[in-house]
Parts: C-alpha cells; sequence; structure tokens
C-alpha cells in the first residue's frame, strides 16, 4: 500500500508521536504487511533539483524529513518525483542536483531507499526519460539505496508504449537496459486519459482508459514484478476494490 507520512500539500508537520508510530507498527505487524510492500510518499512541494539554491535547500530539508519520518515508522523506501529545472536550468543541471541532494540525505540517514518515480514529463519535470533515471541513478553513492517507481499512465503519456506483448516487452527492455531491474521498487498501476505521449499525467481507472486492460494483464503476469508495491492511483476510490479484483483475475496460474 502506498501512504504519505504527512500532508503532501504542506512543507511542515508537527512531530510523529511516539503513540502514532507505535499504533502504525503494530497494525502493520497484525496485518502480515512487510516494510517492503509499503510505499511511502513525499509532498509534491519538494524539488530536489529547483534552479534556485535557497528554495532548494527549502526542498532538502523537507526531503530529510520525509526519510526520518520513514525511518520512525520502520519503512524502508520513500517514493518521490525527482524534480523540475523550470526553464531556468539545463536538463543536466537538474538532474546533477537531484543526484547531489540525494546523496546529502543518504549521508545523514539510514535504513530508507529513495525511490524515484518515473514522471510524464509535465511541464519542466523530469524523469520521463529512462535516461534521466539512469543519469541520476550514475550519480548517486550508494546504490544500495536508489531504486525506481513505474507509473504505468506516466509511462504510457512520456511515449512508452505497452498496449501489445511485443511493444510491452520491448518498453520493459529499454527500461532493463538503461536502468535496470535490479532498481524496480514499485509501480503505481493506473490506466491514462491523455493519449502516449502527450505529458500529460491524467489517470484513469484500470481498462477504462488509452492504455487498456491488456497491459495489465503482462504486469500481472511478468515476474519482475514479484514482491514489491503495486500501487493503485486510479481516479474512482469508489471501485478501488473491484480494480483490485480484477488485477488478480488477470494472473495466470
Amino acid at each position: 500500500f502506498a501512504l504519505f507520512t504527512k500532508n503532501q500539500r504542506q512543507w511542515s508537520a508537527k512531530p510523529l508521536e511516539a503513540e502514532t508510530v507505535d499504533k502504525f507498527k503494530k497494525n502493520l505487524e497484525k496485518s502480515g504487511i512487510e516494510p517492503k510492500h509499503a510505499l511511502a510518499h513525499d509532498s509534491y512541494l519538494i524539488n530536489l533539483g529547483h534552479p534556485e539554491a535557497q528554495k532548494r535547500q527549502k526542498s532538502y530539508e523537507a526531503f530529510v524529513d520525509e526519510v526520518e519520518r520513514c525511518m520512525l515508522l520502520g519503512l524502508d523506501r520513500l517514493n518521490f518525483h525527482p524534480g523540475s529545472h523550470l526553464k531556468k536550468i539545463s536538463e543536466d543541471e537538474c538532474l546533477d542536483l537531484i543526484a547531489e541532494n540525494m546523496n546529502r540525505t543518504l549521508e545523514h540517514t539510514k535504513g530508507v531507499s529513495l525511490v524515484l518515480e518515473n514522471t510524464a514529463g509535465q511541464g519542466s519535470n523530469l524523469g520521463w526519460k529512462f535516461e534521466h533515471l539512469a543519469h541520476i541513478i550514475d550519480k548517486v553513492e550508494d546504490k544500495s539505496r536508489v531504486g525506481v517507481c513505474i507509473d504505468t499512465c506516466h509511462m504510457f503519456t512520456a511515449g512508452y508504449d505497452i498496449r501489445t506483448k511485443e511493444i510491452y516487452d520491448t518498453s520493459m527492455a529499454e527500461f532493463g537496459k538503461i536502468v535496470g531491474f535490479e532498481y524496480l521498487m514499485g509501480m503505481h498501476l493506473n490506466d491514462s486519459k491523455p493519449d502516449l505521449g502527450s505529458h500529460v499525467d491524467r489517470h484513469d481507472s484500470i481498462g477504462r482508459g488509452k492504455i487498456g486492460l491488456e497491459a495489465f494483464r503482462y504486469i500481472m503476469n511478468d515476474p519482475r514484478m514479484d514482491d514489491i508495491p503495486l500501487i493503485l492511483e486510479t481516479i474512482d476510490q469508489s471501485i478501488w476494490a473491484e480494480e483490485i479484483r480484477l488485477l488478480y483475475s488477470l494472473q495466470e496460474s
């Protein structure tokens, strides 16, 4: 499952209370959910590649706080959007700044992996090309604590098609070659309202968007996706249970 450890649209939050931490850990244990099957997400405000030093520092401090909250809760991975150059610096400069702030964070924390999410490439957001993710990972010093989360809607609207088995295999082989499946630590399963390569981030319910149902059949039968969190971020909460049953029904024995 996925969670925010604080309000995702605010910079700061009061520290987690011991009672809250204790309850969370007990509920995880009671549910039989291992930390590796939970994927925390950071605040949407954070931009580790911000072109302005003061705002980048504010993002870095907020990011460290997010990691420390995961540490307290016993979680082992934090999912985040890489960052945006805001059309003020080059892509490479922004990617280098993201990696630099990841290195600073890893230096001052422990036990939590930083999981880069691929983006749709809307606006000046980076991370939509596999090469962006590979560039960042290459610059991260402790590669044992870096990972990637693939969002299927973002992947599709960034231009990577997955609608037929042959095309799915080609796109995933490209991910494997450029980034590497050893870094895959989670997936967001979303259909897409916009078209392939549109660079617009609008999710749809499973099987009801431009991606279609078959792509999710390929994912549910791909052994490379075993034992990582598969997270729904689809638009209609009232049918989440139905969508989960649908996804399980796609698994072949």
